[in-house]
């Protein structure tokens, strides 16, 4: 398995693999003189509706014969390709998951900073409902 994704030219512009880059948004690598001349020398550009792009993990769908470039993508550019590939309820499902974690990663913090602000420790287990030694740690750390 490689640790870059692909950028690749299907020669049907209806079959379901991988992602048009243009979905996943903004893409440091389609910036890049690399993929402009690779483009160029295919005749292509970024909105060919033939250009998909999959992740390491899928490179091996890439149909033989095809035109192929590997990209390097940032982990947040890789996360978003991703998500495009699952099917809606997994997405939906995702971007809960995402959201927790983003909302859940200043938790002790926030605990934290609750603490010192006089909230009683079991108030603040009332009110996000997290465990007493959660709020026990957060306030020791």
């Amino acid at each position: 398995m490689t640790d870059d994704a692909y950028l690749f030219l299907l020669d049907d512009a209806s079959a379901q693999l991988g992602v048009p880059p243009s979905a996943v948004g903004e893409l440091a690598c389609m910036e890049t003189p690399a993929v402009r001349a690779w483009l160029d020398a295919q005749g292509s550009t970024p909105a060919s509706p033939h250009l998909r792009l999959l992740p390491p993990e899928e490179t091996a769908a890439v149909p033989e014969g095809a035109e192929r470039l590997p990209v390097p993508l940032s982990e947040e550019e890789l996360a978003r390709l991703r998500h495009h590939l699952v099917p809606e309820p997994l997405a939906r499902v995702e971007e809960e998951l995402l959201a927790y974690r983003d909302c859940a990663g200043g938790r002790d913090g926030l605990i934290g900073r609750a603490l010192a602000a006089g909230v009683a420790p079991h108030r603040i287990v009332e009110l996000t409902g997290v465990d007493p030694a959660t709020v026990t740690a957060a306030a020791s750390g």
